[in-house]
């Protein structure tokens, strides 16, 4: 008797510890994510390429096709900014 009350109480501290562990995780690791976005991210929000971008993906998202229109633009800060925007569209 002793040595099943004995297991099960382990099994409980396990399972408690698991379910703790499980929880703390992801919740220490969503500030650095945050962070990295907000110090890498730009606000495109009235950036035409964005806007543009914003309009492709959700077209691609109502008819669920997959990155119909490949744009390409000379400057790299459009290219982000555009498919930011098809990203933010798209609903990703």
């Amino acid at each position: 008797m002793k040595t099943n009350l004995r297991q099960g109480i382990w099994v409980l501290a396990v399972a408690v510890g698991i379910g703790v562990g499980g929880v703390t995780v992801p919740a220490i690791g969503a500030p650095f994510f945050q962070e990295h976005d907000q110090d890498h991210g730009q606000d495109y929000s009235k950036n035409k390429t964005y806007q543009q971008g914003m309009r492709d993906g959700h077209g691609d998202q109502a008819h669920n096709r997959d990155h119909s229109k490949k744009r390409h633009f000379k400057k790299d800060e459009d290219q982000r900014s555009y498919e930011s925007g098809y990203q933010k569209g798209r609903g990703n």
